[in-house]
């Protein structure tokens, strides 16, 4: 028995049963005890009033057995039309002792007092001259009454329910375990397919329960991975293509030479170095890469001031930036805010933040270094006037291998500066963010946590 569908549908149906079982015996059995009490008060009120006439007539109870003849039970008489099926009377007298009915050993004996307090006084002008006790006798073999056939009907109606809510329990049962599976049996097959290779398959959502959130989150899971590997796939094309591009430019040189066909200049061989060169920076970028993914990236983690680690990027850079007649300022409050990161991770971020403001950013342009705190965080941030960022590439700028049509094609940039950035600050509990005015100016965010707020 595998399929959770039988499962669940057996589980319903024992539950049905179970409850229905409980049911049937709980009616059988108040049902039974209320109309034995109904019989038993209708004919015991009908015979002490018989009896109260009887001894009104005769002003003692002399004889009065003449009258009411006990039947084989030891009850009152069957044929005064007083005993019901299964059921007979007691008479007591006003002493208390039996009259008539019980055991013959009991007759002239006093009643206890449990049971007379069971019993049904018989009154005559308002006092008590006697009582009727029921005692339940076994049913005769044979013996049909209307209140036999009553109480046979009944128990063969709540026998025919309980079978029917067992019926009904089991159909609800089958049909809720096949919707409960449904949505299980899809995923399977969903599961089976993106394992096959099947990235970005999608089930149908067909509640708004834990199934439904379950197949919404195996959709997003499977939309996730079919948008990876088509990254994967792009990264792999542009690594390939990065890579391709210096090698073919040096194999071609080298093979010149090789072949006598060009001559070893100066020039020659500046051109093989940048190549060689950018080579190299290619595969470190990767390699910084892997090692981020990986959790293995080395940080040293220190409390520095904000202020400081942009002032350092200025004089690094400064030359640069005059020789391009670009102004570089350094905007530092007052209210100076720390922060926990690894200072030499930093400079690689802000170097490669810097590096593109100056490479976008126009001569006579400016680019704006500083830092603001708000509230338990700090932002560092650097602002250029440069060509800017179109809306459209916003939201892929820190993409692997991303380039920009307008600016960052074939610039030397390997497409991996940004996307190291950003692994670089999320890998020391920092957001970075960017925002852009094509045409006027473009300002990165770099957000931490301050190190006053127990965090240092």
């Amino acid at each position: 028995m595998r399929s959770l569908a039988v499962k669940l549908t057996l589980a319903f149906l024992f539950v049905g049963l179970i409850g229905a079982v409980f049911v049937a015996l709980i009616v059988r059995q108040r049902t039974q005890a209320e109309f034995d009490r109904f019989i038993r008060d209708r004919n015991g009120t009908a015979l002490a009033e018989r009896l109260a006439d009887y001894y009104q007539e005769n002003g003692s109870w002399e004889d009065v057995g003449r009258v009411f003849r006990p039947d084989q039970t030891g009850g009152m008489a069957p044929s005064m039309g007083f005993m019901s099926q299964g059921l007979t009377f007691i008479l007591i007298g006003p002493d208390g002792n039996v009259l008539i009915g019980g055991r013959a050993e009991n007759i002239g004996k006093p009643i206890s007092r449990n049971d007379l307090e069971k019993a049904m006084p018989i009154e005559v002008d308002g006092d008590i001259v006697g009582w009727v006790l029921p005692r339940a006798q076994p049913i005769p073999r044979g013996i049909v009454s209307p209140e036999s056939t009553f109480l046979a009907n009944l128990n063969r109606g709540v026998v025919l329910s309980a079978l029917a809510a067992v019926g009904a329990a089991l159909v609800v049962g089958g049909f809720l375990a096949y919707n409960l599976t449904r949505s299980l049996r899809e995923l399977t097959v969903g599961t089976q397919k993106v394992a096959a290779g099947d990235l970005g398959y999608q089930v149908e959502v067909r509640s708004k329960d834990e199934l439904g959130e379950l197949a919404n989150s195996f959709n997003q899971m499977s939309d996730d991975l079919a948008q990876a590997n088509h990254l994967r796939r792009q990264m792999t094309a542009d690594i390939a293509h990065d890579l391709r591009s210096p090698l073919s430019v040096i194999l071609g040189y080298t093979e010149a030479l090789n072949d006598g066909k060009l001559e070893g200049t100066a020039e020659v061989y500046d051109v093989m170095y940048q190549e060689a060169g950018h080579l190299s920076h290619l595969i470190d970028d990767l390699r910084t890469l892997s090692l981020a993914d990986a959790g293995e990236l080395p940080f040293n983690m220190e409390v520095v001031a904000p202020g400081e680690l942009l002032e350092e990027i200025e004089r690094a850079y400064k030359q640069q930036a005059d020789l391009k007649s670009i102004t570089m300022k350094v905007s530092v409050p007052a209210d100076t805010g720390r922060i926990i990161v690894d200072p030499n991770r930093m400079g690689q971020v802000l170097g490669n933040l810097m590096s593109n403001a100056l490479r976008y950013t126009s001569e006579s342009g400016e680019i704006v270094l500083g830092f603001t705190t708000k509230g338990d965080r700090v932002e560092l941030y650097v602002r250029d006037n440069g060509v800017g960022i179109a809306a459209e590439e916003l939201p892929h700028i820190f993409d692997r291998f991303f380039r920009s049509d307008q600016s960052r094609h074939q610039n030397g940039e390997t497409g991996l500066g940004l996307a190291i950035a950003k692994s670089l600050v999320e890998a020391q509990g920092g957001r970075i963010s960017v925002s852009s005015t094509p045409g006027k100016k473009t300002t990165f965010c770099l957000n931490f946590p301050a190190a006053d707020n127990g965090n240092s």
